[in-house]
């Protein structure tokens, strides 16, 4: 049983209980199931609980006897660990997903998250390259970090050494997402402890590897995907004719984001990737002012309204205000009822009689399984 490329075309519908939460993460964290494969599965079987009960004759179909689920003692210890963290869980196809990733063929089904989730509904710009950057190299990522962030950009990177970092720590007041290739909760490396405490506190940080997961060799090319999905385009700042930072870009490409790149000294190693880029097509970066003009102009965030904060229980919250609340946490995606209660944190009692007026209003819709999305 392998990894597919080809499932479902369309995004599974995300699980509405904490049952179905718990069987996605058991799922996807079943032996030799990757994102390609769990699509598939849900598709065939229609649920994740079925998938699961099938897995193991589809596995000896496939010549693997003996084969075992994922324990559901493994997903005890991960949400146990998850909330500790302050970690929540995204899954594919709900509105909190971030809507650019969602639409690659091998999108993470679920990602921990930890931080300002509001920040995954504005456009993105991806910073990556060298680790081992010269002293201009880091002037260019700040001057771009802090550029994008002043058009209004978030800077998306790995937490890595160098380039990475610079681009994190200048983007810091504007807005930043770290993907990391460990679990969310581990940092890697760790002189970037401080730095990663700063972006849960101002940005996010994202990892679709379980909680806890020390990051290994091959999970870097698998992270690097998801910096690309996540953002509009990919600027290049320094890198070697063999780096991640050119995995990255290849991964944009493929994708169909724009790759950008800023050139550098035929003579300095750390230019190569650049230069081989530019002069495969990629568009040349002498300022954020070349980034910008490469770009469509931005559209509109994904919700008019921000997101508001989270109630203080002593103080009654206005239908008008409930009902800001509610429509500001929904979109095209289906999200289950249950989960829009938790992120409102107003009692059912109270969410309940606005949703209907609501949706007898044609702002929302209703849709089976207990999902609401927004009316578009």
């Amino acid at each position: 049983m392998t990894e597919e490329q080809q499932s479902s075309n369309h995004p599974p519908l995300p699980p509405t209980t904490e049952e179905d939460r718990f069987s996605w993460l058991r799922l996807m964290r079943s032996r030799k199931v990757g994102p390609a494969t769990f699509r598939r599965l849900l598709h065939e079987h229609g649920s994740a609980q079925n998938a699961l009960a099938a897995l193991p004759e589809v596995a000896r179909a496939a010549g693997i006897d003996g084969y075992e689920t994922c324990p559901p003692g493994v997903i005890e210890a991960e949400l146990k660990a998850a909330k500790a963290a302050k970690a929540r869980l995204l899954c594919l196809g709900s509105a909190d997903y971030p809507s650019m990733l969602a639409d690659l063929p091998d999108a993470p089904p679920l990602l921990w998250a930890i931080g300002d989730m509001s920040i995954l509904r504005r456009q993105m710009i991806a910073l990556v390259g060298a680790r081992n950057c010269s002293s201009l190299g880091t002037r260019m990522a700040r001057a771009l970090a802090e550029g994008l962030g002043a058009k209004g950009y978030v800077v998306v990177s790995g937490l890595a050494r160098g380039i990475d970092t610079a681009a994190h720590k200048a983007a810091l007041e504007s807005g930043t997402v770290a993907v990391m290739a460990g679990g969310v909760d581990v940092i890697y490396p760790a002189e970037n402890t401080d730095l990663a405490r700063d972006i849960a506190m101002r940005g996010l940080r994202l990892s679709e590897q379980p909680m806890g997961v020390t990051p290994q060799a091959r999970h870097f090319p698998r992270r690097n995907r998801i910096i690309s999905g996540l953002a509009q385009a990919v600027v290049v700042v320094e890198a070697a004719a063999k780096s991640g930072s050119l995995i990255t870009a290849r991964d944009a490409l493929d994708q169909g984001r724009d790759v950008l790149a800023v050139p550098g000294h035929p003579f300095d190693a750390r230019a190569a990737g650049c230069n081989l880029l530019i002069r495969e097509g990629a568009t040349l970066v002498r300022s954020v002012d070349d980034v910008i003009e490469a770009l469509p102009p931005q559209t509109p965030d994904l919700f008019d309204a921000p997101p508001q904060p989270a109630p203080d229980h002593a103080q009654p919250v206005s239908t008008d205000d409930l009902q800001g609340m509610i429509l500001s946490r929904l979109g095209p995606s289906p999200v289950a009822e249950d989960q829009l209660i938790r992120d409102v944190q107003v009692p059912a009692s109270a969410v309940g009689p606005v949703l209907v007026e609501l949706e007898l209003a044609g702002r929302i819709h209703r849709q089976a399984g207990g999902l609401l999305s927004l009316a578009v």
